[in-house]
């Protein structure tokens, strides 16, 4: 018998199509605001103010969400709360301005209304990384959760299909380590199995037919389950690694995860064969290299240099990735890390 503890944590979902305007007036109107700041990211903005100008009423918009939450820009956004005497929060975007709604809601318990368009997973965590001085820290509150959360399948028809495919290849890591966390349980990797069987359904369909709907409505559906499995357990190798190239290098996070996965899943696969026999159901015989060539056959990057690491930071992000104790399924070595690092800079396939 396996002993187990599960939290569920609150909040409200709604799924479908078309959900922005059938559904966002009135969770507005339920959840008590009348000055809402709708945050998004400047490529956003339109979308944004096309949502202020729907709702109406005392209604603000703030576009300067930036990718791995920078302190100094949640600290203008909170200037703007201030200005505008906000008294919730809308955010419409991806992880960037989820995460700007996250930093504002934990100095200021506003609460929030999220409407997500990549498949990030963000919004359904009580996960918050920031970046101060090129560090990227983490915290675990459920201050940060959103109220509500909107998903619009309608509103992730426009994604490009390379930017979906390494949207969804980082929702799938959240499910990934998930089965291996060390508080994992029973309903939490259904949830992760389900996740990654529906994304690998729809990334391929979204990379032949971008417009496929259906395709568009698994791949969200996936995302949610798999968002859900991470605000569920802890994190492991992967996210710290993931954390620490983005935070030190600014690195594109979606892009990061799905380089680093297929790498970070290998070095762990040793100590957890019961998890890559769950793998072998959704991925196929060789679950590290399954991710690896998923990934590439979507035209996904697959080298970190091509994303802009410099090859001297090597040895920098495994003393980083070591610097701060945590558990993981496999005892953290530097030699290891730092190869498992430097192939993944080179776009080398996974390695044992």
């Amino acid at each position: 018998m396996k002993s187990f503890v599960y939290n569920s944590h609150p909040g409200r979902v709604i799924f479908g199509a078309g959900t922005l305007i059938t559904a966002l007036p009135g969770e507005v109107e339920r959840v008590g605001c009348e000055r809402l700041l709708i945050l998004s990211t400047p490529g956003h903005e339109a979308l944004a103010r096309a949502i202020a100008e729907r709702l109406g009423g005392r209604t603000h918009v703030f576009a300067g969400a930036r990718m791995h939450t920078p302190v100094p820009v949640t600290d203008q956004a909170l200037a703007v709360v201030a200005q505008v005497r906000a008294d919730g929060l809308l955010a419409v975007g991806g992880g960037s301005t989820i995460g700007l709604g996250k930093a504002i809601a934990l100095r200021t318990d506003l609460p929030q209304i999220v409407v997500p368009t990549t498949y990030a997973g963000s919004e359904m965590t009580p996960i918050l990384g920031q970046t101060e001085d090129g560090i990227k820290t983490t915290l675990n509150s459920p201050q940060v959760l959103p109220e509500v959360v909107i998903y619009d399948a309608d509103l992730t028809m426009t994604l490009p299909a390379g930017l979906s495919a390494a949207s969804g290849m980082n929702a799938i890591a959240h499910a990934v380590e998930a089965l291996y966390a060390r508080d994992r349980n029973p309903l939490i990797s259904l949830m992760a199995l389900e996740g990654i069987a529906a994304l690998v359904r729809a990334l391929p369909r979204i990379s032949v037919d971008p417009g496929d709907r259906r395709a568009r409505a698994d791949a969200l559906y996936g995302a949610w389950l798999c968002g859900t499995c991470l605000g569920a357990v802890g994190m492991a190798l992967h996210h710290k690694l993931c954390h620490t190239l983005g935070g030190t290098f600014d690195l594109p996070h979606a892009a990061t995860h799905t380089i680093v996965l297929p790498h970070a899943l290998a070095y762990n696969a040793p100590a957890i064969p019961d998890v890559m026999t769950q793998l072998r159901t959704v991925l196929g015989e060789d679950p590290a290299s399954a991710l690896y060539e998923f990934a590439d056959s979507f035209g996904a990057p697959r080298a970190l240099k091509d994303l802009g690491m410099p090859e001297q930071g090597i040895d920098e992000v495994a003393r980083r990735a070591l610097a701060n104790p945590y558990w993981n399924p496999r005892p953290l070595e530097f030699e290891p890390i730092q190869s498992l690092i430097t192939r993944a800079w080179a776009g080398q396939t996974p390695e044992k």
